[in-house]
């Protein structure tokens, strides 16, 4: 039976950490372990992982309001396939790599549907239902406005590594590509955030440099919310 998942963990709810190979370590034999089904086994390798699915899940989708919905999502198809894990990658990479098939998935049948409106105004709804007072959060609404104006494979490394703290090696198992790929496109992604925080006109570009997207209005918000992009890794 499949146990009911803990209420997810929001990104401002706590500090960001990086993990380690202890806590790597510790997470792959939680899964190990729930591989026979029982529930409280379960509970511990939903509980050891799903913040990291939330913030993954939010920030690739570029939809806060629907990631508690994906992290559900991913943790029932993960729970689903574990007797099939064996431990050969890191249970986080693995979980991951399901996360963004996840994603992947509701974009698609999110594309199938009829448009009910103009534009998915996502940020307004998580602006009005989300207190604004909790540590963190202009900051991460900012952080995520920013990353859905870039790229979604250059948005996809970018948080695997430099959000989640994956190591390339991992982040390109995770996106099934070459880590050469994956360094590329979080020096892409840096480039464009950097330009788009820095009011960089995206017409003029420096010699070799890739033009970063931008929308009306959107530059007034980021400098407001005075964003840190993470340090290269």
């Amino acid at each position: 039976m499949t146990p009911a998942l803990p209420a997810p963990r929001r990104p401002e709810a706590r500090k960001p950490s990086r993990h380690t190979p202890e806590s790597d370590a510790e997470a792959t034999r939680l899964a190990l372990e729930a591989r026979d089904g029982n529930p409280a086994k379960a509970d511990l390798f939903i509980r050891a992982l799903q913040y990291d699915v939330w913030r993954y899940v939010a920030y690739l989708s570029a939809d806060p309001q629907a990631a508690d919905d994906l992290t559900q999502e991913v943790f029932l198809r993960a729970l689903a396939s574990l007797h099939r894990f064996e431990g050969r990658s890191s249970a986080r990479t693995w979980l991951l790599t399901i996360a963004r098939r996840t994603v992947v998935d509701s974009l698609r049948r999110a594309a199938a549907r009829p448009r009910l409106a103009d534009r998915d105004d996502w940020q307004t709804a998580a602006e009005r239902t989300q207190p604004l007072t909790l540590p963190g959060f202009e900051e991460g609404i900012a952080l995520a406005e920013l990353l859905s104006l870039i790229p979604a494979e250059r948005r996809d490394a970018f948080v695997l590594t430099q959000l989640l703290g994956l190591g390339y090696a991992e982040a390109a198992a995770a996106v099934n590509c070459p880590i050469g790929t994956v360094r590329s496109r979080v020096a892409r992604a840096r480039r464009d955030l950097t330009a788009l925080l820095t009011d960089d006109d995206p017409s003029s570009p420096a010699p070799g440099r890739t033009p970063a997207p931008t929308v009306p209005g959107n530059r007034h918000r980021t400098q407001r919310h005075r964003v840190l992009v993470p340090a290269a890794a």
